[in-house]
Formats: structure tokens, sequence, C-alpha cells
């Protein structure tokens, strides 16, 4: 379907799709076979200043919005659903400081960013705090002019190869969700280390590591927004940056497609290929079809929201919820289109199968996501009667 993109945007897919094939393409195995990250595709991605897509221009970056970001990481995720991460997850832990910081803090910080110079992450999820987030145990104890951070992060993106990190923690246990404040900290602040590389299932290119506070001592001037505002800050910030999940599992599954359809027409069984039989013709149209319903819904979910729109808490969940249901569900049956080939690792189509389920479970499961479409639908009839 024809998105009528302006010049700049097409541009922004010509350059995500050209640093793809030529970057990531040759090495998406070899990454993910040894999880390797992808410093040399980050160097990429800043020299062609699509690092900072999203950032303003009076920080360094381009001056986009989520719409740009999205085009981008679909774009990167065809190619391999991994290694788009380094540009995704950076966008998770920039979104709080576009979002809350102050001018300084913006200007400090963002320009790294925007030129690609340092990666960011997002500290929320603990080890028994995941969809249950506001149930974390980090603290943060406020001592003269700093605060006294202790606990750990888990399952942190980007984790030990980011340097620049938004995080929450407890600054007031007993004031429940208001009793939570957001950070910044930087890598090599004193008593600020990492943990475990998780070694996962998929998404292997991007690394997952835990991160540990130990009597970090974090300047009263590294708060974002206001002490207590820490629930706000996550919450607003899942809600912009959910559609880059969205934009993750699309690229995944119109990969996934890509290859499917190729692969159809030139495997040959029975004298004919296959594209010829009319069940894989099904399959293949179906994919289709659910692959340009879901880039339909986040296109349109990410130009609401860099339209100004209030409300789209609903429509980010959505678009993340079945963006990913989707690239599921097309990479199981593209797989099932390949046949014993699609199951060996000689084809990426068990890659994209594998980097395809955490667009389910990260930045929210999409059972979660289903409670918050549910509850503002509910919300919203009760507020019209």
């Amino acid at each position: 379907m024809n998105y009528f993109l302006t010049e700049e945007q097409q541009f922004i897919v010509d350059t995500a799709r050209e640093i793809a094939l030529k970057k990531i393409l040759p090495v998406r195995e070899e990454y993910d076979l040894h999880g390797t990250f992808p410093w040399d595709v980050v160097k990429a991605l800043g020299q062609a200043d699509m690092c900072g897509l999203y950032v303003p221009e009076e920080y360094g970056g381009l001056g986009g919005g989520i719409f740009e970001l999205c085009l981008a990481v679909e774009e990167l995720s065809k190619v391999c659903g991994g290694i788009s991460l380094a540009m995704a997850a950076t966008a998770l832990g920039t979104f709080p400081l576009l979002l809350y910081g102050s001018d300084e803090q913006k200007k400090k910080y963002l320009p790294s960013i925007a030129s690609g110079e340092k990666l960011a992450a997002f500290g929320l999820t603990e080890a028994n705090a995941g969809s249950d987030a506001l149930g974390m145990k980090a603290t943060a104890v406020k001592d003269g002019d700093t605060y006294v951070l202790n606990g750990t992060k888990q399952w942190i993106t980007n984790g030990e190869n980011a340097e620049i990190y938004t995080v929450l923690a407890k600054t007031n246990p007993a004031r429940g969700a208001r009793g939570i404040s957001a950070f910044i900290l930087e890598k090599g602040m004193a008593g600020f280390s990492f943990g475990k590389h998780e070694d996962k299932m998929g998404i292997r290119a991007s690394s997952t590591t835990e991160l540990i506070f130990q009597d970090l001592r974090v300047p009263a001037e590294n708060l974002l927004g206001k002490e207590g505002m820490g629930s706000i800050v996550a919450i607003n910030t899942l809600n912009y940056s959910r559609p880059g999940v969205g934009a993750q599992a699309l690229g995944i599954a119109a990969g996934a497609l890509d290859d499917a359809v190729k692969y159809s027409r030139e495997r040959v069984q029975f004298g004919e290929a296959i594209s010829s039989f009319q069940a894989v013709q099904h399959m293949l149209a179906d994919m289709a079809t659910e692959v340009e319903a879901a880039r339909a819904l986040l296109y349109a979910t990410a130009k609401t929201i860099d339209a100004g729109e209030k409300r789209f808490a609903k429509d980010s969940a959505m678009s993340k919820l079945f963006c990913s249901d989707v690239a599921m569900r097309v990479t199981v049956d593209a797989l099932q289109v390949m046949g014993g080939y699609g199951y060996m690792r000689e084809y990426p189509m068990e890659k994209r199968m594998r980097d395809a389920k955490i667009t389910q479970i990260y930045e929210g499961t999409n059972q979660i996501q289903r409670n918050e479409i549910a509850l503002q639908l509910i919300k919203d009839a009760a507020a019209a009667s």
C-alpha cells in the first residue's frame, strides 16, 4: 500500500534499507550465533544521521517523530530484529529525557545520543517486578544533594553497552505508585555495575544485562521531573515506545513474508513451484493481509502521537499487541511454507520466529496490553453514558 511518504521519510526508508542490506545482512547469522553486539551497525547508523531521527533539532537530532523512528526500525528489522534493537532500545531509554528532562538535562545528554556516540537504556523491570512493574524493590534515599540508589534491574536491553540510563526507584515506598521517582544514570558512576549477560532464545545480537546499584550516589540534578513522578514517567514512556516494538515486529513479519514468497517460487515439488499450490497461496495471502493491516494500524498510531493527540495509550497498546501477534503468526506460517528448510539454521526463518516471540513479551506482555485496551474502552463508555 502507498502511505504517501514525504521525500524525507522515503529517504529514511531507503537509508535504513541500504544499511540493513550492506551492514546487517552479511553478519546477522554470525552475530545471532555468538551474541555479538552490532557496534559496526551502530557506527553506520550514526554516520547516516539515523540515531537522532526522533530527537529535536535543537539537541542535535533531525526533528522527526515516532513515525520516522518506526519507518527505520521496521526496515532494519526486515533483515534482523535483534540488531535493530540497538536503535529501538536507545529510543526507549531516551523518551523519558524527551518527555520529562529539563533543558539542561536535554542539552547534556541528547546530542551524544542523536549522533550515535552513546546508546541509552531504560531500567524498569526487576526479577520480581515484570508486569507488576510498580512492585519494584530498588530504592533511592535522599541524602543532602544526592540520592543513594540500591537494588537491581533485570533484562535491560542495551545493558552494559549503553552509556546513559533512565532508571526507576522507590523514593518513598509508603506512597505506592506515587513514591517512585526517575533518575538519569551514567555508566562509570561509583556503585553502578553489571550482572549476568543473558543467553536468550532470540534477539541474540542485542545485549540484555542486569544492572546493579550498590550505594550508588546520584546527583539530585539527575532527578527526572519531580520526586514521586516515576510511575507517570514509566507509563508515558511505554505509551510512546510501544509503537517501536510494533515496528520491530512488523519488520520481522514483513521480512518473513518476503522470504516465504521468494522460496515458494523457487521450491519445486511434484514438477511445479509450490507457489502454484492453492494451499500455499492461501497461506501467503493471509500473511500478506495481516502484514498490511498491522502496518496500517502502526502508522496511524505513530502519526496520531506525532500530531500531538493527548489520548493515545489505547492505540499504542493496540499497535504493539497486533503487530507482535502478527509477527508470531506470520513467522510460524512462513516457516511452514519453507518446510524442513525453514527449520534449519541455514535459512533465517527459524531466527525470525525466535526473534518474533519477544515482541509479545517485553514493554508489557500482550495480556497486559489487552487489559489496558479493555480498561480504556470501559472508561470511554462510562464517560459517554
